[in-house]
């Protein structure tokens, strides 16, 4: 009986740790926004309303000026907008190393040009970003993307 509850308890502790890092609903943004209109129906590029400044570690998010690029006098004042996805502190990640390495936006977020609003949808986690490299044999060592710890 304890082995039966003790091999329970590990499978709930590992369904825990396999959602923490996958789909969550979508968050209420402070502007209605649709990536299937803009990203799908337009095909507008991710880049365009999310650049990469040097040196490249992020993405950033879009300034009422990008917005207002197609929507003049409509959005300006900055826009709070909630955040899908974070990479802790603790982790050394680089969009512009994943896009030079020919790493598409939708392999880490999902078909955001199919979606209407935006919910975290792809494993993040250490695990997801693991086994990612392991297909694309891309490094799987700690420092890769840690910093080394004494």
């Amino acid at each position: 009986m304890r082995k039966l509850i003790g091999v329970l308890s590990l499978i709930l502790v590992a369904v825990a740790v396999v959602h923490v890092g996958q789909s969550q609903d979508a968050p209420q943004q402070p502007v209605p926004y649709s990536h299937k209109i803009h990203a799908g129906d337009l095909q507008l590029q991710c880049s365009m309303c999310h650049p990469n400044p040097d040196p490249g570690e992020t993405m950033t998010l879009p300034k009422p000026q990008v917005c207002g690029t197609c929507h003049p006098g409509k959005y300006d004042r900055q826009i709070k907008w909630v955040r899908i996805y974070e990479v802790p502190s603790f982790v050394n990640f680089s969009h512009r190393k994943h896009i030079d390495a020919k790493n598409t936006c939708e392999e880490c977020h999902g078909p955001v040009a199919t979606r209407s609003q935006i919910a975290r949808e792809k494993d993040l986690t250490m695990g997801g970003c693991m086994n990612c490299h392991r297909e694309k044999k891309a490094s799987i060592d700690c420092t890769f993307c840690h910093d080394q710890r004494n």
